[in-house]
């Protein structure tokens, strides 16, 4: 045989797949090895072999279910598999002729005449069952099939329960420990308050000036704990379906300017640009306004965060078909990757390397939880509408940037 002769050998056990490998590669052949049933099937389809040896009592999927599975697929209709198996009990050869092999072989292999085996299968040799035979060992291997399948289902049921029932832990443990955090957070925040008003109104010359800075600098970590837990919190009740929304008539070119004003100052500091167009005409939406601010604010803020200084951030909004509002947040940024263009939705996924990150919510590439983009999906979802973007830094890694698009109904249904 020439060195082109691919076997591949799907089997468990270590011992067996060297020597198995060493005896036929002093063979001229060339040999592949496969743990399990999934990557045997992958290997397959990769790099399609001219013999394929299978065990039988492998994890997860068995020797026989593989070889029904290779035998569905069109191009290893002709390709002999051949069952090389340590279990020898009754009908087991028969159940796996039945199951779609062609030879059966026993462990362990004699090292002398194991590769003119191998080359009898190669050359066109074939076990094969008479009738009758075959359709009781089919039918038995049918059973055996579904009976497996059950298994799995009962396997996959539990698992499933018990995920469930950790997600509810996890969100009943996230409500109490960020309602435990809130009550000492308020009681820094109220004593904080009065000891800057306290500093405030007391002649300078009684304290010094560092004390400010130090007063200024409390407060501004309280606020940022503040937020994180209300990130939690959001995030906990997104996940939960327990978000409550409040409907009345909002005004996105409100929200908008209210948001692009919070951040004039951080913007001012990078230096960034932005610039808002498009809103003037648009009617007021059926919408929850403190939460959508939320959901605007956090695109918006990851637009600066991942927008270079220099760099500029444009929001336009459209009417369509009388029925959404389709809010537009477009950056000259870094851009996403096509593959991370979903996960940014997912909570806690931080796009690129956590090691470029600060922990500011202005600086480019600023760093947070990640629930930013997760919990303004959640809150546009509630309101029945719909959050995604579009970049293609691979075809303009130069200029790509970002295009949020926020669609929201203009009326709720009842």
């Amino acid at each position: 045989m020439s060195h082109s002769t691919k076997i591949l050998y799907i089997e468990d056990d270590k011992g067996s797949q060297r020597l198995v490998q060493r005896v036929l590669e002093n063979h001229g052949y060339t040999v592949t090895l496969a743990d399990d049933g999934f990557s045997g099937i992958r290997l397959a389809r990769e790099e399609p072999p001219s013999l394929i040896l299978m065990d039988i009592n492998l994890p997860g999927l068995n020797g026989r279910e593989i070889t029904t599975r290779l035998r569905a697929l069109g191009n290893f209709q002709d390709v002999p598999i051949i069952a090389l198996t340590a279990n020898a009990s009754p009908n087991s050869r028969e159940r796996a002729l039945a199951a779609g092999c062609d030879g059966f072989l026993t462990k362990p292999i004699d090292i002398l005449t194991f590769p003119k085996e191998v080359s009898e299968y190669l050359s066109g040799r074939r076990e094969e069952l008479n009738d009758r035979e075959r359709l009781q060992h089919l039918e038995k291997h049918a059973q055996q099939l579904v009976s497996h399948l059950e298994d799995k289902i009962q396997e996959l049921q539990a698992a499933n329960q018990r995920l469930r029932e950790l997600d509810r832990a996890k969100s009943n443990f996230i409500a109490l420990v960020s309602h435990e955090l809130r009550t000492p957070l308020t009681l820094i925040e109220g004593y904080a308050h009065l000891l800057d008003d306290h500093v405030r109104q007391t002649p300078q010359e009684a304290y010094p000036a560092a004390l400010h800075e130090l007063v200024n600098g409390m407060s501004m970590g309280v606020e940022r704990i503040g937020r994180v837990i209300s990130e939690i919190v959001s995030v906990s009740r997104i996940a939960s379906g327990t978000m409550e929304l409040a409907y009345g008539p909002v005004h996105l070119r409100q929200l908008v300017e209210m948001i692009v004003r919070d951040r004039l100052k951080a913007i001012g500091q990078r230096p960034l640009t932005i610039t808002v167009s498009g809103l003037e005409d648009l009617p007021a939406i059926e919408a929850d306004g403190i939460q959508l601010r939320i959901a605007i604010n956090n695109v918006v803020e990851n637009a600066v965060k991942f927008t270079p200084d220099g760099g500029q951030i444009t929001i336009t909004g459209r009417e369509v078909d009388n029925i959404y509002l389709d809010l537009v947040v477009q950056d000259t940024g870094i851009g996403i990757p096509l593959e991370e263009q979903r996960r940014i939705f997912d909570q806690f996924h931080i796009l690129g390397s956590i090691e470029h990150h600060s922990t500011s919510k202005s600086a480019f590439r600023g760093g947070g939880l990640g629930l930013g983009l997760p919990i303004a999906r959640g809150i546009i979802e509630a309101h029945n509408g719909r959050i995604w973007v579009e970049s293609s830094p691979e075809k303009a890694p130069q200029a790509s940037g970002s295009t949020f698009h926020i669609l929201l109904p203009i009326h709720q249904a009842p």
